[in-house]
């Protein structure tokens, strides 16, 4: 017995799922009620397993599988990195930042800002990202998410798009009544369950395609497939691997991996740590706890994760060639077709658990900004009347973010969108941790200038749409040059905090760096300032490394290389040798 082309049994999955997940939000109701660090940190007391599995899950969207299936499809495997340079600035917040995020004690990351910036301008700027971040940009992302899986009913059912937004919003709705009631331990607990049900759909969906008789095993697929589309490095002489507006060109790898990681704000990966990133490091109940939950989410996230979908988008570029123009519908189409009875809903279940762990977190900590930075900022602490508010900015930021899910036709424009919006950004975030000179007008250049820049940017698009800096890598280039000069300028020509302000920061969170001048600063001295220092660059250096080795040494495993994959393999073990003697000689990097 079949209902919209699914059949009994994979209804019943999907429909247990449903229940499980509903369920496990609502246990955690009466915890989550009391106080604010409960409703939004957990009470941190979250030991560091669920939280790096939370951060996994939650980069884990329903428009992953299909947004890697496209670049792929233009770029080849080399095209992933436009994630993968990302790997850099993540193991920059696990060893430089995830102690500092957990030690600040404070609810939210823009409350950040009036700790370490003194007077009226923080408070408006605080104000300001509250509602930047945690509403605008937010529903940006609920909404491209919401598209996504709009995109999955298209393909899979063949609904039409009043159809694809009702089962959109039903999904919505059910993600919004748990995650207003749980708070984040709800979302945190569901999370770990749907990233090991997601993770599992897109195992098998590869195992099974991939040896499908039309592909004929690995050693099959990469005889279909030119070196250029398999390989893991961008071949910059072949113009034939160049399409799209992300071009991959040398251009482009070296945005990708010399600039973008360090310089660009995006939700999930921001420089220093940030968004619901930060917010699981704070959860976590020690501060050894935010560096273990955060080296996991680095290893998993960039080693685990791609390959399913990648070998699924290789696959699907030989099966559909048709699709080409959308690649995103290959990888729904090869669910249609290649997945079994039972199967077919958990594959299903995986895309709803993409879908569920990222709309939670983001309505969680969107509402946490809203609430705790935005309208309560002035008022008395009241935890009760905070958490009431927080639900219904909950059901709020649903209600936007689903209205907005019918105005949005591409997820690339809003990716390239939000991506140069925070081009410059992140060192000002880096270097606010580190260095004293950094103020609160410092913040508002590097916020600021990007977004005027873009729109500059935008507008001589429209009549000079030839020139080379208004489109990527170009205009990518000259956002940051243009924002890192201009917040360079105005630290400069402004006071710096006031010393007061900045020795309340150092003394609360006890950063390295630059804080000349600063009482209590001199007390850790020089010696032991740059000892600690260079131990936290080598541990950020074995830490890429190592995670750059693992993708590569799974990559080559499963592409054959074996001979390849022993050479990596052997360098990791180097590495990883090397990473554990200066854990145990430098207790305090973790």
């Amino acid at each position: 017995m079949e209902i919209a082309g699914l059949h009994v049994i994979d209804i019943v999955i999907i429909v247990f799922y449903l229940l499980v997940s509903f369920a496990v939000g609502i246990y955690f109701t009466k915890k989550a009620s009391k106080d604010a660090e409960s409703f939004f940190l957990g009470g941190r007391s979250l030991p560091w397993y669920l939280v790096g599995l939370s951060m996994v899950a939650t980069t884990f969207a329903a428009d992953t599988p299909l947004t890697v299936t496209e670049i792929v499809t233009q770029n080849g495997v080399s095209g992933n990195w436009l994630w993968w340079n990302f790997v850099m600035g993540g193991m920059l917040t696990t060893f430089f930042f995830a102690k500092l995020w957990r030690r600040a004690g404070i609810l939210t990351e823009v409350e950040f800002i009036t700790l370490r910036y003194g007077g009226k301008a923080a408070l408006w700027l605080r104000k300001f990202k509250a509602v930047y971040l945690g509403f605008f940009m937010n529903v940006l992302v609920i909404a491209w998410v919401n598209v996504a899986m709009m995109t999955l009913f298209e393909g899979f059912f063949g609904f039409d798009k009043k159809t694809q937004l009702l089962f959109t919003a039903f999904l919505m709705i059910l993600v919004a009544v748990y995650a207003s009631l749980s708070g984040l331990l709800g979302v945190v607990y569901t999370d770990a369950l749907q990233f090991i049900l997601a993770m599992a759909g897109c195992i098998v969906l590869a195992i099974i395609i991939v040896n499908a008789p039309e592909i004929g095993g690995m050693s099959g697929l990469k005889s279909k497939l030119t070196p250029e589309q398999w390989q893991f490095l961008p071949s910059f002489n072949n113009p034939q691997n160049i399409t799209g507006n992300l071009v991959l060109g040398f251009g482009s790898f070296f945005a990708y991996i010399g600039v973008m990681w360090w310089s660009s704000w995006y939700p999930g990966a921001e420089p220093g740590g940030g968004g619901y990133i930060a917010q699981r490091m704070m959860s976590a109940k020690t501060e050894k706890d935010a560096v273990f939950a955060t080296l996991f989410f680095q290893i998993a996230h960039y080693c685990i994760r791609p390959w399913p979908w990648i070998i699924t988008a290789l696959c699907a570029v030989v099966l559909y060639p048709e699709l080409s123009s959308n690649p995103k519908m290959s990888y729904v189409q090869a669910m249609k077709d290649y997945l079994p009875v039972g199967l077919k809903g958990l594959m299903l279940v995986s895309f709803l658990s993409a879908y569920m762990s990222t709309i939670s977190t983001q309505l969680n900590w969107g509402a946490g900004y809203l609430v705790n930075d935005f309208f309560m900022l002035n008022e008395k602490k009241d935890d009760k009347k905070l958490i009431r508010f927080s639900r219904f900015s909950t059901l709020f930021l649903m209600l936007v973010g689903l209205a907005l899910s019918s105005q949005i036709h591409s997820i690339k424009a809003v990716w390239e969108f939000i991506l140069e919006c925070g081009a410059g950004l992140g060192l000002v975030l880096i270097l606010r941790w580190y260095w004293w000179r950094i103020n609160v007008w410092s913040e508002i250049a590097a916020t600021l200038t990007p977004v005027l820049v873009y729109a500059g940017i935008k507008i001589t698009a429209l009549y000079q749409p030839n020139l080379i800096w208004v489109v990527f890598p170009g205009s990518f280039f000259l956002i940051v040059s243009v924002t890192t000069l201009a917040w360079l300028i105005v630290t400069f020509i402004t006071k710096p905090e006031k010393k007061e302000v900045l020795t309340n920061f150092y003394n609360r969170v006890r950063p390295g760096g630059n804080w000349k001048g600063v009482e209590n600063a001199e007390r850790i001295g020089n010696k032991e300032n740059t000892a600690n220092t260079k131990s936290l660059v080598l541990a950020w250096i074995l830490g890429v490394l190592i995670v750059y080795c693992s993708l590569f040494l799974i990559g080559k495993f499963l592409f054959l290389e074996y001979s390849e994959a022993i050479w990596l393999f052997i360098f990791l073990i180097a590495c990883v040798f090397i990473f554990v003697r200066l854990i145990r000689n430098n207790r305090n990097i973790l």
